[in-house]
C-alpha cells in the first residue's frame, strides 16, 4: 500500500515531497517512509503544501529524491517477490512514484499497473456508492505511512469480509 504527498496535482511540473508504503501483512510491521527534497525549477502549490502543514522553506534541507527512491527500490526488492502498486487513489499516487523511479533510477520495481483500493471495495460490495473509509484504524493524517496503513488496514478488513484471495500472503492459493 503507497500514499505519496506532493506540491500539487501532477510530476514534473510539482514535486513528491513525501513517500510512505506499507506491506500489506499481519501484523503490518513492514513500512517504509522518505522526505525528498523539491526537483529544481518544480512548483508550488499553496493549497497542497498547506495541506501537509510544511513551511516550503523545509523542503530545501530533505534528502535527495535520487537517493531515496533507490533506497525505495532497494526496499522493494528485498520483499522477495515482485511488489503490487496498491493505493487509495492511484491517479494521483502511481504517477508520482512512477515518474520518479523512471527518473532517477531508469526503473519502476513495480511495472506499469496498479490497483484502486476504493475501486477493489465497490466491487466486492456490488455498489459503486459504497466507501472503504469507514474501515481505518489508522487515522487519515497526510503522514504518508498513517495513510498508508490506515489504508492497508482497509484492505484486510476488505479481504476478510468478503474472502477475496490473493491479499494476505498466508491465505490457500486457488487452483
Amino acid at each position: 500500500m503507497v500514499d505519496v504527498e506532493a506540491t500539487g496535482p501532477c510530476p514534473g511540473l510539482y514535486s513528491m515531497t513525501e513517500l510512505g508504503a506499507v506491506v500489506v501483512e499481519e501484523p503490518l510491521a513492514r513500512t517504509f517512509y522518505a522526505k525528498l527534497r523539491l526537483i529544481e525549477g518544480t512548483a508550488l502549490d499553496k493549497d497542497a503544501t498547506r495541506v501537509m502543514g510544511y513551511d516550503p522553506a523545509t523542503f530545501s534541507d530533505w534528502p535527495d529524491p535520487q537517493g531515496e527512491m533507490r533506497r525505495f527500490g532497494e526496499w522493494l526488492d528485498g520483499l522477495g517477490k515482485r511488489p503490487m502498486f496498491v493505493s487509495d487513489n492511484p491517479g494521483f499516487d502511481f504517477q508520482f512514484v512512477n515518474y520518479y523511479f523512471w527518473k532517477f533510477c531508469g526503473r519502476n520495481p513495480f511495472g506499469h499497473s496498479s490497483t484502486n483500493l476504493g475501486s477493489l471495495y465497490k466491487g466486492a460490495a456490488g455498489d459503486m456508492y459504497q466507501s472503504f473509509k469507514h474501515l481505518r484504524v489508522t487515522p487519515h493524517t497526510h503522514n504518508p505511512v498513517d495513510d498508508a496503513m490506515g489504508n492497508a488496514e482497509a484492505m484486510i478488513a476488505i479481504a476478510k469480509r468478503f474472502g477475496i484471495r490473493g491479499i494476505l500472503p498466508s491465505e490457500p492459493k486457488s487452483v
